[in-house]
C-alpha cells in the first residue's frame, strides 16, 4: 500500500492547502485523506471545499463543516467561530452546501477509520490526553485510527496489555503492534505554537507515520481574512500558531 498523506482542519485556508499539496507531491505521495473541518475560520471556503470534494480518496466532515451545512446548531460555537461559520454559509453556493451536507464525521468502512474528533464523540470531543485517547482506543480494533479537531499533531499507542502511551507528534514514529490514534495536526490553523501547516505521511507497509510541517504564505492568508471582514483574531492567530 503506497504512502498516504493525512490532512485535517484545513479551515478554508487556501494558502496553506496549496503549500501542503505541493509538499505532498514533493514527497512522491499521490493519495490523501481529509479528516474534516474543510471550512470555517478562513477566507476561501469555495476554493478549499472544491478541492476537498474532488481530490482526496476519502473525506469526512468536521464540526465546522456540519455547522455550515446545518447539521449542528450555530450556538455551539465560540463567537469568532460562529461569525466564520455564518459568513461561510452566505459565501457557499447551494450546490456546495448540499455536497458538504453529504459528508459524515466518521468513516469506518476501511482498514484505517477516520473520525473527526474522537471515536466516542466524533463531532465535539477533544483528544488532548491519555484518558480521552484511552476511551477512543478501547472502541476500535484496527491498528491505526486517524482523528483531527485539536489542531495539534499527536499520537497515542495502546499496547496489548492495555497501557496507553502518548507519543510526540514529531518526526517519524514506528507504529509498533497494538492500536494507534494518529492526529496529523492542522493544515489551516495550527495550535501548537508552530505556525507552519501540519500534516502526516502514513506508510502502512513500513508501519510508520511521519509528522511533517510545511511553511506557507501566512501573510497572504491573513490579508484574505481581513479583506472579507472576518474577526481579527482569526488572522492574528495564524502568525503565532495558537
Amino acid at each position: 500500500m503506497a504512502a498516504i498523506a493525512i490532512l485535517s482542519d484545513i479551515h478554508s485556508n487556501r494558502q496553506a492547502l496549496d503549500a501542503v499539496l505541493e509538499d505532498v507531491a514533493r514527497h512522491d505521495i499521490t493519495r490523501w485523506w481529509c479528516v474534516g473541518d474543510i471550512v470555517g475560520y478562513g477566507a476561501d471556503p469555495q476554493y478549499v471545499l472544491e478541492i476537498c470534494l474532488t481530490a482526496p480518496e476519502r473525506c469526512i466532515a468536521g464540526n465546522h463543516d456540519l455547522g455550515v451545512a446545518g447539521g449542528v446548531p450555530l450556538d455551539a460555537f465560540s463567537s469568532w467561530a460562529y461569525d466564520a461559520v455564518a459568513w461561510t454559509q452566505t459565501v457557499l453556493g447551494l450546490e456546495q452546501r448540499v455536497a458538504l451536507a453529504q459528508l459524515a464525521p466518521t468513516d469506518f468502512d476501511h482498514a484505517v477509520p477516520l473520525v473527526h474528533a474522537s471515536v466516542r464523540d466524533p463531532i465535539w470531543e477533544y483528544v488532548l490526553g491519555v484518558e480521552e485517547a484511552k476511551a477512543s482506543l478501547e472502541l476500535v480494533r484496527e491498528h491505526v485510527t486517524c482523528i483531527g479537531h485539536t489542531h495539534i499533531p499527536a499520537a497515542w499507542h495502546r499496547a496489548e496489555d492495555g497501557t496507553i502511551t502518548e507519543v510526540p507528534g514529531q518526526g517519524v514514529v514506528e507504529l509498533v503492534p497494538g492500536r494507534w490514534l494518529i492526529n496529523p495536526g492542522s493544515v489551516g490553523q495550527p495550535r501548537d505554537d508552530d505556525p507552519r501547516a501540519a500534516w502526516a505521511r502514513l506508510d502502512l507497509d513500513a508501519n510508520t507515520v511521519e509528522f511533517i510541517r510545511t511553511p506557507y504564505d501566512i501573510a497572504g492568508a491573513q490579508r484574505a481574512i481581513r479583506a472579507v471582514g472576518l474577526p481579527e483574531i482569526l488572522a492574528e492567530r495564524l502568525g503565532e500558531g495558537f
